[in-house]
Order: C-alpha cells, then sequence, then structure tokens
C-alpha cells in the first residue's frame, strides 16, 4: 500500500501540469484509504512543479532495479 510519504511514478500523462508517466512525485496525503492520493511533483533542486490529486490508477509505487531519468520541464504559469 502506498501511504504519505512514499515516492511515486506517474503512470499517466498530465499535460495541464506538464508532467509526464514516469516522473516521481512525493504522496503527501491520502485520500479514502488510498483510493486516491495528493502527490507533489518536484524538480531535482526542489521547485515544486505541481500537487495533484490522482486516482490510485495514476500512480504505482518505485519498483526495485529501476532507475531515474532526467528531463528538462518547461515554465508553467503559476495559479493565482
Amino acid at each position: 500500500m502506498i501511504i504519505a510519504p512514499d515516492q511515486i511514478v506517474l503512470t499517466t500523462d498530465l499535460p495541464q501540469y506538464g508532467l509526464q508517466a514516469g516522473d516521481i512525485g512525493t504522496v503527501v496525503l491520502l485520500h479514502q484509504d488510498g483510493a486516491g492520493y495528493e502527490v507533489e511533483f518536484m524538480t531535482l533542486d526542489g521547485e515544486t512543479l505541481a500537487v495533484a490529486s490522482l486516482y490510485a490508477n495514476q500512480v504505482r509505487p518505485i519498483g526495485q532495479r529501476e532507475i531515474a531519468c532526467v528531463r528538462t520541464v518547461e515554465s508553467q504559469p503559476q495559479a493565482s
């Protein structure tokens, strides 16, 4: 079971946040015993890109023998 503050892998693209399947986020809150999650996605230097409410089928735990990959993200407008 995924719990806060586990790191997860995004399994679907979230273009509204500039996120892609495979991006890594940190669970900050569980919804309805794991039916969904609030997940924070950050750059490697600590800038928060998004905090998204996701269904359980949109994330998965990080598996053994996986390695992270680096990509550049476009700047996203800040919500007001």
